[in-house]
């Protein structure tokens, strides 16, 4: 049994790490880990969620492919007329997620964000105004970080947002166990854009929708992984008089 002590610190050990080493995560590490999630609470203990793990070939195609779509939707962006034509009619590069991953933050939540994002550029010595480097940079999200495995999480849209909640709970159980494995994590929305090259990859039923993705592996030692933004206090309601 962990102490109080150890969970504490094995939480707040946690990194979303964003350089991985590129040995493979041996099977039954993965596996451990992966069994581990199975004992995350659920609406009703559905388990609302389904997981497709890419490894090796299929992890390279998969990201070949959504690099791919990165850079159709940079050049359709940045480009000249036929750039944005040929999105509009091949829609390749266009976001076309089962959830919207481009969506407008809240104004009330843009500032944490805006700060996390700042500090990570800065820790990449990336400069706010270099548009080449900071799309460089979010190109590494559809390369998994150079992580060995990529998980994509799935969820029932017979439950709704309930099925979403029911992920997040199996998602950070996923990730807890991958660090006291030894393993490093970081759950990705961005690689929810397109899942078009994940349901070609995987037989996916189709009422399950794509929430986000997860790279999995060893943290390398750059300078990023040590980029820790911190967490506010933890809101809460005032009580009425």
């Amino acid at each position: 049994m962990e102490t109080p002590e150890q969970f504490s610190h094995l939480v707040r050990a946690r990194r979303s790490v964003r350089d991985f080493r590129p040995e493979p995560v041996p099977h039954h590490v993965l596996e451990r880990v992966l069994g581990d999630s199975t004992w995350a609470p659920s609406w009703s203990n559905t388990q609302p969620y389904l997981v497709a793990v890419a490894e090796g070939a299929r992890r390279d195609q998969l990201a070949e492919e959504l690099r791919r779509q990165f850079d159709a939707g940079v050049a359709a962006q940045t480009g000249g007329p036929w750039h944005k034509l040929r999105a509009l009619l091949t829609r390749t590069g266009l976001p076309n997620g089962d959830f919207d991953t481009t969506l407008e933050y809240p104004a009330e939540l843009q500032a944490f964000r805006r700060a996390t994002g700042f500090g990570l550029y800065e820790t990449l010595g990336i400069d706010r105004g270099d548009r080449t480097a900071r799309n460089a940079q979010l190109r590494r999200n559809f390369d998994f970080f150079g992580a060995p495995v990529a998980v994509f999480l799935f969820v029932h849209s017979g439950l709704q947002e309930f099925a979403v909640l029911d992920a997040g709970i199996w998602l950070q159980t996923f990730m807890l166990s991958a660090q006291a494995n030894g393993l490093a994590t970081c759950a990705q929305g961005a690689l929810a854009t397109w899942p078009g090259p994940v349901r070609k990859a995987f037989d996916i039923p189709a009422a399950y929708r794509l929430v986000c993705g997860v790279s999995v592996g060893y943290a390398s030692p750059h300078a990023v992984n040590d980029y820790n933004p911190g967490r506010r206090a933890l809101p809460r309601a005032a009580p009425r008089p």
